[in-house]
């Protein structure tokens, strides 16, 4: 049952890549065995472990269902892989409002534009459209700005960041998310 609210319906698929961390914490002799969890709402997903590497590569793609509008904010915890108990290796968050309200906003307009030009779809570069640029702050984890970008033959949206993990001594996680919307018109933008 959804909340008083939320939208009820799949509005996005947010594929995440999850790229690469760097200079993660030691957690066990002189290395550490790294995963990520990635948490959206009560969805839980999570990367292979990386044996014996504080400068792990995944490149591991990784699905989250967008179906609430009002819980947009994805966790991301760093696991150090032990036989009894794992380790904490750090913490981040970022929010998917941004990804969110730019592809709605977008394939709104999109979707006028196909209509007003009679099927002939609007020109745009390979890389699309830059629609706006989140930039880091106390509420959320990015190291640097990151912009998200619309491309309108493909139909999705797209953001690269870098995370700093909280909550340790060092570590940056790299994702790449792209969103592909499932939204109607207006009917569920986000509020």
């Amino acid at each position: 049952m959804a909340k008083e609210g939320s939208s009820s319906v799949i509005v996005g698929l947010v594929k995440v890549k999850v790229v690469r961390g760097t200079n993660l914490a030691v957690r066990d002799v002189f290395s550490s065995d790294p995963y990520i969890v990635l948490k959206l709402g009560s969805q839980e997903v999570r990367t292979r472990t990386v044996k014996k590497n504080t400068n792990p590569v995944w490149n591991e793609d990784l699905t989250l269902t967008v179906e609430d509008l009002n819980d947009l904010l994805v966790t991301l915890e760093v696991y150090d892989r032990d036989t009894f108990v794992d380790d904490p290796m750090g913490a981040a968050f970022f929010e998917l409002r941004p990804l969110v309200e730019a592809a709605a906003e977008a394939a709104t307009a999109t979707s006028r534009r196909r209509r007003t030009t009679s099927g002939v779809d609007s020109k745009e570069d390979g890389a699309g459209v830059v629609l706006r640029t989140v930039a880091p702050s106390s509420g959320n984890c990015l190291v640097a700005g990151s912009s998200v970008v619309w491309s309108a033959s493909a139909g999705k949206a797209a953001q690269s960041l870098v995370l700093r993990l909280g909550g340790v001594e060092c570590g940056e996680v790299e994702l790449q998310l792209e969103l592909e919307w499932h939204g109607h018109g207006g009917a569920a933008t986000p509020q």
